[in-house]
C-alpha cells in the first residue's frame, strides 16, 4: 500500500486498476453509441423499444443490486472483477457474430444488455469496494480523481471513435471493440497483487441458514445507508438525477437521428467535445473542493449538471450543435465533480466490512431508478414527442438539487472519520 507521501501512480496495484478502467471505459463509450444505433439503424426499433432496451440494461441494478453487495462482502473482489469482465466480453461478442449470420434480433439485443448489466452490477460494487484496499484513506479522493481522469479520457475519445467505427464497419461490428476492451481489463486486474483484508464475519450467527444470513446482511447494508443522514441525502439526490437523465438519454439519440437527421459521426463528435468537461473537472476537482469545501462542492457539481440538461431542448434550430456540445460539456463537468467528492466521502466513512453492502445499497437506490426513467422516456417520447420529453427530463432533473440543500450536506467541510473506526 502506498505511503502518505507517495502518489497513487507509484502504487503498482492502483496502476493496474487504473489501466483496466481506462481500456474498459474506452470500449464502453464506443458501445454507448453503437448498441442504441444497432437498435435504431439495424433493427429499426421504435421509440418505446429504444427506451425499453435501456431499461432492460439497468434493470439488474434493481433485481440484483442488494444481493450483489452482500456477496461481494463475502468474497475476494479481484476474481469477481475478472469474471465480470470476461462474461461481458463474451456476451457482447455475440452481437457482431449474430449480425454476420443475419440472425440478430431485438430479443437477443435485450438479452445481451441484461447479461452485461447484471455483470456490471457485480463489477461496479467490487470495483468501488476494492479501492480502499489498494490506497491509503487520505488518498481516496486522489485515487478517484485519477480514475475519473482515465474515464474522462475514454469519454473524450470513445464516442468519436465509436461514431467513426459505426460509419466505417457498421454498428453491430463496432460492439466488438467493447468486447476486446473487457478482455484487456481482465488481464490488467489479474495483475493486482495486493492482499485484501480478511473478510470479517457479520453479526449473523453461524447456525442461521445461508439465505437468511444473506437477507440479514442486505438489511444491514440498507440500514447503514438509510440511517446515515448524509448518505441518505446523497442517495436521494443521485436517484432523482439518474431517473430524469435516463429519461433524457432514452430519447436523445432518437431526437438527434430521426428529427434532426444527424449521422453517427456527428453525434459521436458532439459527445467527444462535450466530454472535455469531464476531463477538466477531474483535474480541477481537488482545487474546487478545497476552495469551497466538500459539501458546497457536492451541491455545485449536481447544480451544474442539472442546469446543463436545459440546453438540449432549448437549442435553437441554427445552433443545435453548439448547444448540444455545451450541454454535454457542463453535464460532464458537474457530474464528475459531484461523483469524485461523493464517492470518496462514501468510501472513507464506511468500514471495510461494509464497503460492498454500502456500495450495493447506494447502487440499488440510485441506479434502480434508471430503468423506470428510461421506460418513462420511451412512453412520453411516443405520446408527447421527443423534444417535450427532453423538457420534462430537464425540469425534473433540477429537483435533485433540493436534496443537497439540506444542512448536513452543505455544512460538510471535509471528509469525516468513519462512524465505527
Amino acid at each position: 500500500m502506498a505511503s502518505r507521501a507517495e502518489s497513487v501512480f507509484r502504487n503498482r496495484d492502483f496502476v493496474h486498476l487504473w489501466w483496466a478502467e481506462t481500456v474498459s471505459q474506452l470500449g464502453s463509450q464506443i458501445t454507448l453509441i453503437a448498441l442504441p444505433l444497432v437498435a435504431i439503424l439495424v433493427l429499426h426499433a421504435t421509440t418505446f423499444e429504444v427506451g425499453a432496451l435501456t431499461a432492460v440494461e439497468f434493470s439488474p441494478f434493481v433485481l440484483f443490486g442488494l444481493p450483489a453487495g452482500a456477496i461481494v462482502d463475502r468474497l475476494p473482489r479481484r476474481p469477481i472483477l475478472v469474471g465480470a469482465d470476461i462474461g461481458r466480453a463474451i456476451a457482447l461478442a455475440t452481437v457482431p457474430l449474430a449480425y454476420a449470420f443475419d440472425v440478430l434480433s431485438y430479443a437477443q439485443l435485450c438479452a445481451v444488455v441484461f447479461i452485461t448489466g447484471t455483470l456490471t452490477v457485480f463489477f461496479d460494487v467490487a470495483y468501488q469496494s476494492i479501492l480502499p484496499a489498494l490506497v491509503e484513506r487520505n488518498q481516496l479522493a486522489d485515487g478517484n480523481a485519477k480514475l475519473e481522469i482515465s474515464r474522462s479520457g475514454a469519454q473524450l475519445a470513445g464516442p468519436g471513435i465509436g461514431g467513426l467505427l459505426v460509419q466505417w464497419i457498421g454498428a453491430a461490428s463496432a460492439v466488438l471493440a467493447d468486447a476486446a476492451s473487457f478482455v484487456a481489463s481482465a488481464l490488467m486486474i489479474r495483475g493486482i497483487k495486493a492482499r485484501e483484508a480478511p473478510i470479517e464475519p457479520g453479526i449473523v450467527h453461524e447456525e442461521v441458514g445461508q439465505l437468511r444470513a444473506l437477507g440479514h446482511e442486505i438489511k444491514e447494508g440498507l440500514r447503514y445507508v438509510l440511517g446515515h443522514r448524509v448518505l441518505r441525502l446523497i442517495a436521494g439526490s443521485t436517484a432523482t438525477a439518474n431517473f430524469f437523465s435516463s429519461m433524457m438519454l432514452a430519447v436523445y439519440l432518437l431526437y438527434a437521428v430521426r428529427e434532426l437527421a444527424y449521422g453517427a459521426g456527428v453525434i459521436g463528435l458532439v459527445f467527444s467535445l462535450g466530454n472535455i468537461g469531464v476531463l477538466v473537472a477531474a483535474v480541477l476537482a481537488a482545487r474546487i473542493t478545497k476552495a469551497v469545501r466538500l459539501g458546497p462542492a457536492i451541491w455545485l457539481g449536481m447544480a451544474i449538471g442539472a442546469v446543463a440538461l436545459f440546453l438540449l431542448p432549448a437549442a435553437p434550430s441554427g445552433l443545435v450543435i453548439p448547444f448540444f456540445t455545451a450541454a454535454w460539456l457542463l453535464f460532464g463537468f458537474g457530474g464528475t465533480l459531484y461523483n469524485i467528492d461523493q464517492v470518496s466521502l462514501r468510501q472513507a466513512i464506511t468500514p471495510d466490512r461494509m464497503q460492498g453492502r454500502m456500495n450495493a445499497s447506494m447502487r440499488f437506490m440510485v441506479w434502480g431508478t434508471m430503468p423506470f426513467g428510461s421506460l418513462a422516456g420511451g412512453v412520453l417520447g411516443g405520446v408527447i414527442g421527443l423534444r417535450p420529453t427532453l423538457w420534462v427530463a430537464a425540469i425534473g432533473g433540477a429537483t435533485a438539487i433540493l436534496w443537497l440543500s439540506a444542512r448536513p450536506v452543505l455544512e460538510l467541510r471535509e471528509i469525516p472519520q468513519p462512524v465505527d473506526s
